[in-house]
């Protein structure tokens, strides 16, 4: 689905037309923006979907994934997305959805190799670089809302959702950040074998 969601963004704008600087929200009803409009509420919609993360975390008594990165993920891109859906369906406020659609697809290539069993433990040496992929990920998206701050004259229709990605963006890089740091400078959660098909230590 994210894989999906990635061209769909990139087919709505992002590569065909977008500047990636002051790219304001069609209000129009051509088929571009009413197909940048569709394919912001099917990102709207999977964020309900991942919520099944936390209910087969609890299922599965897996209570030590239940971290706070993982509830502030989730509970904080359904209220921004709502907002964004209803009212900036496009634009510049929409990059930082097409960004994590695509590290989603490397996330759950990951977390399906994982789940193949102990024997494919082998080939998930990358996950330090998942990680690392997600930091970028941030950065991109910190930088990229920032730029709208020092613009003269960029007539984008809602100001405040940028300013809400732009805080909760950073937010994310600093506790990503603190993941990292207790993951891979500490080693605490470094891959370990994998007993029930599942790594652990999932990061969003």
């Amino acid at each position: 689905m994210m894989n999906g969601l990635r061209m769909l963004f990139l087919m709505s704008g992002w590569a065909t037309g977008y500047s990636y600087k002051c790219d304001i929200v069609d209000y129009s009803r051509t088929p571009q923006a009413l197909r940048m409009a569709w394919t912001c509420w099917l990102y709207y919609f999977s964020k309900y979907i991942e919520l099944f993360d936390t209910v087969f975390f609890v299922l599965r008594k897996k209570n030590n994934q239940i971290t706070f990165l993982h509830v502030y993920h989730h509970s904080v891109m359904l209220w921004t997305w709502w907002f964004g859906v209803k009212f900036a369906a496009g634009g510049l406020g929409t990059f930082h959805a097409m960004l994590n659609c695509i590290v989603h697809v490397i996330m759950y290539a990951y977390y399906g190799v994982s789940a193949l069993g102990p024997a494919y433990q082998k080939y998930l040496w990358w996950k330090k670089y998942m990680t690392s992929v997600q930091l970028v990920q941030f950065i991109m998206v910190v930088t990229h809302i920032a730029q709208f701050f020092f613009m003269e004259d960029c007539p984008y229709q809602f100001p405040v959702f940028l300013y809400v990605i732009w805080i909760y963006s950073s937010i994310f890089l600093v506790l990503f950040l603190n993941f990292w740091y207790h993951a891979y400078t500490k080693g605490q959660r470094l891959p370990k074998p994998i007993s029930n098909g599942i790594s652990k230590g999932k990061a969003h």
